[in-house]
């Protein structure tokens, strides 16, 4: 990747979930293939189950319908998990698309809480999500004052976190990642009151858990 990132504008995908309601069955996602830093290509829209097992299976068919994928040098994802708690398997992913895959997340996840959380709400499925977002090492990414950290597959760290800075237009966030959440909750279904919209990181039973998203 790194060959790749010495181009003038290299083309990743990013993919991210959208706001979503606590009584919402299914959560959006959205998928936009950017020339980097910020000229959009391609955009596609789709769902997932909140809290479900089929995060890897709808992002797989989501990257593959926004469009050819040559040139495609790496996807960027907001954490390992979409709608809640549906946690992504990042090895398939990679395996899948043949590219690169790096999960960002604005901060450390607190990991006993969220293994707490799974044992609590997810039965005998706990153990599959736990092993999954715990697939591999998290290495911290630079941002001034605001270190974030990140998981990567297919890449060394190094040139993952040079991506990061790439695709980071203003402040510390890649930029295709926040049109794909913006464009994810474009035309998300309004819950009821609208205040009650969130991205989610755990749906335990109706009550909004803290725990927070995972890389």
């Amino acid at each position: 990747m790194r060959r790749a990132l010495a181009k003038p504008h290299p083309r990743v995908l990013a993919i991210d979930d959208g706001a979503f309601g606590r009584t919402q069955a299914r959560a959006p996602v959205a998928a936009i293939v950017v020339s980097l830093p910020s000229y959009v290509e391609a955009v596609r829209r789709s769902w997932v189950a909140v809290d479900g097992r089929d995060a890897t299976e709808r992002l797989e068919r989501l990257a593959r319908a926004v469009g050819p994928l040559d040139g495609v040098r790496a996807v960027l994802l907001d954490g390992a998990v979409v709608g809640g708690f549906n946690v992504i398997d990042l090895d398939r992913l990679h395996r899948t698309l043949g590219v690169p895959v790096v999960a960002l997340t604005r901060g450390p996840p607190d990991f006993p809480r969220i293994h707490a959380a799974l044992r609590r709400w997810f039965g005998r499925d706990a153990e599959r999500r736990w092993r999954l977002l715990r697939a591999h090492r998290l290495f911290t990414v630079p941002t001034g004052d605001r270190p974030m950290v990140a998981a990567a597959v297919g890449c060394r760290p190094a040139d993952a976190i040079a991506l990061v800075h790439r695709a980071t237009v203003r402040g510390h966030w890649p930029e295709p990642l926040r049109l794909a959440h913006l464009i994810a909750s474009a035309e998300a279904r309004a819950p009821s009151p609208p205040s009650r919209a969130t991205k989610r990181s755990v749906k335990p039973r109706g009550r909004r858990s803290s725990a927070g998203p995972v890389a």
